[in-house]
């Protein structure tokens, strides 16, 4: 009997990619990392031709990565990857569940609509009202909608001049169509990234800052360590991720004096955090995962 055969797009030479694939060759004999931008699909004969393989006829995609940098051009990938699977072809996660997530506002939304607790958002084009609520909240954050990893993110605090607050509106503007604001919440100085696979719960890990930033990621200086959560947290990431379809993903949630918030939910998620936080190998479980659903 033939092995499937997945192919992973993702970054070529990234760990979290390269991994992926490996742990699918160590299952299958098959490994085949797949870079967007040299993706073509050809509507007159439905087929998505990478370096001359015919994606159409792998078994399935996993999407570890669908670009490096979030923007409007990635929901063009989107779209392609949604055309192959109305045709029939497995793609993990879902295109429709992650197209929500490329977009922060449209994500945003999919939460608020599932109840889920978040720090207060306003969402507006005006400067003026942005003025506003930036002094409501007190301290703020602004978010572009195109974004990962804390990336092309403001902070504004009270102690910030009426002219600061201004002048940092006024150059978010010009890189946004929109401002995204959300009120800052009191952290520990860590946040929570919560892993579920196929909609079942897999661990958590904490990310911890280093602080000299305001925010925990890896990027600013993070660490992760291992985070056992009640389970009344574990319950809260599943209705956060529950509000999607995602084959893979990470809840971010903060534990706050207020009680826990979340941030967002990944739409691809990552494999570090649960290695070096959990001690679990995700990308093994994720290809065992896929393997899984691609037999039935």
């Amino acid at each position: 009997m033939n092995k499937p055969k997945i192919g992973v797009i993702g970054t070529p030479g990234k760990w979290s990619t390269e991994v992926l694939a490996e742990r699918l060759k160590e299952r299958t004999g098959y490994s085949l990392v797949i870079d967007m931008k040299e993706v073509e699909l050809r509507l007159d004969t439905n087929q998505l031709i990478y370096r001359g393989v015919d994606l159409s006829q792998l078994d399935g995609l996993i999407v570890k990565k669908i670009s490096e940098v979030y923007s409007p051009a990635t929901e063009d990938r989107i779209h392609m990857l949604s055309h192959m699977e109305n045709l029939g072809i497995k793609i993990f996660s879902p295109a429709r569940s992650m197209g929500k997530l490329i977009n922060r506002l449209s994500g945003t939304l999919a939460l608020q609509a599932g109840n889920v607790p978040m720090p207060k958002t306003r969402i507006t084009e005006s400067e003026e009202q942005a003025f506003t609520s930036v002094r409501e909240f007190g301290s703020a954050i602004l978010k572009p909608l195109y974004s990962t990893k804390a990336r092309g993110m403001e902070i504004l605090t009270a102690d910030d001049s009426d002219e600061k607050v201004k002048e940092t509106l006024k150059a978010y503007r010009q890189a946004n169509s929109i401002f995204y604001i959300q009120q800052t919440v009191e952290l520990d100085g860590r946040d929570l990234g919560m892993v579920f696979l196929g909609g079942e719960y897999l661990c958590t890990y904490a990310r911890v800052g280093n602080k000299d930033s305001w925010n925990t990621t890896i990027n600013s200086g993070g660490k992760y360590e291992l985070f056992e959560p009640t389970p009344e947290l574990i319950e809260l990431g599943r209705q956060a991720q529950g509000c999607f379809d995602l084959s893979f993903t990470t809840v971010d949630i903060a534990l706050t004096n207020q009680g826990p918030v979340v941030f967002e939910v990944s739409a691809f998620g990552g494999f570090k955090g649960a290695l070096e936080g959990c001690n679990i190998d995700a990308a093994a479980a994720y290809a065992d995962y896929v393997l899984k659903e691609v037999a039935k």
